[in-house]
């Protein structure tokens, strides 16, 4: 029985963890969230580990408002950066694999052709600068580690996908920013991903999203089409949006390490979508 620790397993990617192992044979989540496990405190981490003795940690726990981190730095840094340490801390000390989530949000968005894991990072935001300075602490304190760079996730919870569901309900239009591009991915197709992966000695950081590209104005477009709303979407720029935090204009990752190593392929975020999109409306 392989046991996995997951922190912020209320979340949506702990969530679809959760679905995606639950009649797997020879698994065992040990499920975490804020009120059961702080992972900025060294020593509750380090305690639980030792106790479990895992074979693997998947930390999906992270301060992952933007717009916040810029007011609220030292809570970010608690969360998105100590925490991963500490995590990786204690793999490394009874010999499990640290799987770590991060972000496009590392690169700066200059960019005008996909980044490759190789890329120099140079994030822009408080958010960024954080999960940039956690990959530094997953690779310098956990000996067996993957890093998956995700972008524009969602899944079982508060996203993109569903405000834009909401915002048709009552609004005959929605204004969406059409100059930032990435690759919307749904956590069903990350958690596939990972699960490709985690059990091999490939360590390493790995890009993880769906093919293909689009902005968010685009986005919210095919939303409303398979959903089979009228709502229209007014493109208007990041200037005009105007949120706090900046954001990369160009964050396409290219998966070139997971095509590489582990064969796999992601689909593309059309079918992704109309996929989550099935189960949602039902």
């Amino acid at each position: 029985m392989k046991k996995i620790l997951v922190t912020g397993c209320n979340g949506q990617l702990g969530r679809e963890i959760n679905s995606f192992y639950k009649d797997r044979n020879g698994i065992e989540l040990i499920n975490t969230d804020v009120d059961e496990l702080d992972i900025t405190n060294i020593k509750d981490v380090t305690d639980l580990v030792e106790s479990e003795k895992p074979y693997a940690i998947i930390n999906c726990a992270a301060y992952t408002a933007v717009d916040a981190c810029e007011t609220n730095e030292d809570i970010a840094f608690k969360v998105n950066v100590i925490g991963p340490r500490n995590l990786s801390i204690a793999a490394r000390a009874v010999g499990a694999r640290m799987i770590h989530i991060s972000t496009d949000y590392v690169f700066d968005g200059t960019k005008q052709t996909p980044y490759y894991e190789s890329d120099p990072i140079c994030p822009q935001s408080v958010y960024g600068k954080t999960k940039a300075e956690a990959e530094k602490m997953v690779t310098m304190f956990a000996d067996r580690f993957f890093i998956f760079r995700t972008a524009w996730l969602y899944g079982d919870g508060k996203n993109f996908v569903r405000t834009m569901l909401r915002l048709s309900k009552d609004h005959d239009e929605v204004r969406v920013v059409n100059d930032q591009f990435g690759t919307p991915t749904s956590t069903a197709e990350l958690v596939k991903a990972i699960d490709s992966i985690m059990f091999t000695r490939n360590y390493g950081i790995y890009h993880a999203t769906c093919e293909g590209s689009c902005n968010w104005a685009e986005f919210a477009s095919e939303i409303f089409k398979l959903a089979g709303k009228d709502t229209k979407v007014i493109g208007i720029s990041t200037a005009e949006y105007g949120a706090p935090a900046n954001r990369p204009a160009h964050s396409i990752l290219e998966n070139r390490m997971l095509k590489a190593v582990g064969g796999y392929t992601f689909c593309d975020w059309h079918d992704a979508i109309k996929t989550y999109l099935e189960q949602e409306l039902k």
